[in-house]
């Protein structure tokens, strides 16, 4: 990694804002590390590694969920240790745990070789990839924040939605054991040296300020000086944090939208496959709820320069809930593709929006330590909806119970949020 002097050098002579370097090295990671654990890979590979090993779908769901349990247990400790060390050893090294278990993954031969190889990437998926991309980007930016993690959600689209067709690609074209093999020595290429050596904690720490503007420089919009409006910025402690009423229905809407996205996408690809669908386009769902992640950011990123982010996430769980019950009776590809195209826009708008509320909401010291505790919460509804999904479809042969759950309880936290409004006292306590 480069000596502090040489990134200190290094960032005050580059012809633009260091901070976009850290949103280019956090996209590579949402491009190629982020997305081999997802559920949208992973359904893919489903339906094939339970022909070769005659495992049940709930087998599957309960390798997420066990992931999602344990990501559960460690997110507090990886939320303070980005605060306080910055994200750099929590990115390489969770890239290279992802990129090791891919790579192991095609020479198992029993449940138990498989859970302890995807349990690990799952978990670092859901929270020390997550933590450390999300909260990197929100630290060197305030005024920019919304275009660099709308930038940063999607590159995230973009590889969830490219990595599981890419998946099937090489799967109809060899078989599933060479695609996670390819799929893990990729990773290990992209994801691991650029966090090493240029990856930074805070502008702060390299002599810069925050957006890259200078003192007694003009805001963006001209209307006040740079300097105070970083002043002027929102930093609460977890302990202040825990008594607004936003963290609580924040963190439920996390849960509920979650567990929706993880219980439907996960069996997307397995519940088209029982439709009357050609084979080339069973896939065609997955790698669409994907990549309208994409579209649905672009669209998220205008609304919320002139509509409030709890109203927009109100308007993501009433999509939610509305593509939910049109999944279960897409019974053509046009309906099935609409429908996770609608599905996708909504979780993009999850994803972009959660990680902007907090930011905003909470502010950047101590972000990572606050997220920490909040994304268990949200680990715990993905870790439940794959689990809902697979069992009920084990006991009853269709998915209709689970995904119409899903629906509804998306539609009341949509609800609820919209009642988090931002917390107004501001904390001195750094």
């Amino acid at each position: 990694m480069l000596l502090k002097s040489q990134k200190i050098n290094l960032a005050q002579r580059l012809p633009f804002f260091y901070g976009w370097v850290v949103v280019v090295i956090c996209c590579g990671i949402a491009l190629c590390s982020r997305p081999l654990m997802s559920v949208a890979v992973l359904s893919i590979f489903m339906v094939p590694m339970t022909e070769h090993f005659g495992w049940s779908r709930g087998f599957f769901s309960a390798a997420v969920s066990l992931g999602g349990i344990t990501a559960v247990v460690i997110s507090p400790f990886v939320g303070r240790i980005i605060d306080k060390y910055g994200a750099r050893f929590i990115l390489s090294a969770g890239s290279g745990i992802v990129a090791c278990c891919a790579i192991g993954i095609p020479f198992i031969t029993s449940p138990w070789a498989f859970y302890s190889l995807y349990v690990p990437g799952r978990a670092v998926f859901a929270s020390p990839l997550e933590l450390g991309t999300s909260t990197s980007v929100s630290n060197w930016f305030i005024q920019k924040r919304a275009r660099a993690m709308s930038i940063l959600s999607i590159c995230q689209g973009i590889g969830l939605g490219t990595m599981p067709f890419v998946a099937y690609l090489l799967i109809i074209t060899w078989n599933w054991q060479t695609s996670w093999l390819t799929l893990g020595l990729y990773t290990l290429a992209i994801g691991v040296i650029p966090s090493i050596l240029f990856m930074g904690r805070r502008p702060e720490d390299v002599g810069l300020h925050v957006d890259g503007i200078r003192p007694n420089a003009l805001s963006l919009d001209g209307s006040d000086d740079a300097e105070t409006i970083i002043k002027q910025e929102i930093n609460l402690t977890l302990k202040q944090a825990l008594k607004t009423r936003a963290f609580y229905l924040l963190s439920l809407f996390a849960a509920v939208g979650f567990m929706a996205q993880a219980g439907i996408s996960l069996h997307l690809v397995a519940h088209f496959s029982t439709r009357d669908f050609p084979l080339i386009l069973i896939a065609f769902p997955a790698s669409v709820f994907a990549l309208s992640q994409v579209c649905g950011t672009i669209i998220w990123s205008n609304l919320v320069k002139r509509i409030p982010v709890r109203l927009l996430l109100g308007i993501c769980g009433f999509l939610i809930a509305i593509s939910s019950v049109g999944i279960i009776y897409s019974d053509k590809p046009l309906g099935g593709l609409f429908n996770s195209f609608l599905l996708g826009v909504s979780v993009g708008g999850l994803h972009y929006l959660l990680r902007l509320a907090w930011a905003n909401y909470y502010g950047r010291i101590h972000l990572g330590s606050i997220r920490g505790i909040t994304l268990p919460i949200q680990i715990t509804g993905q870790a439940m909806g794959p689990l809902l999904s697979g069992f009920t479809y084990d006991l009853t042969g269709s998915y209709t119970i689970p995904f119409a759950l899903f629906g509804i309880f998306a539609l009341i936290g949509g609800i609820l949020v919209c009642l988090a409004t931002p917390p107004r006292e501001p904390s001195h306590n750094l």
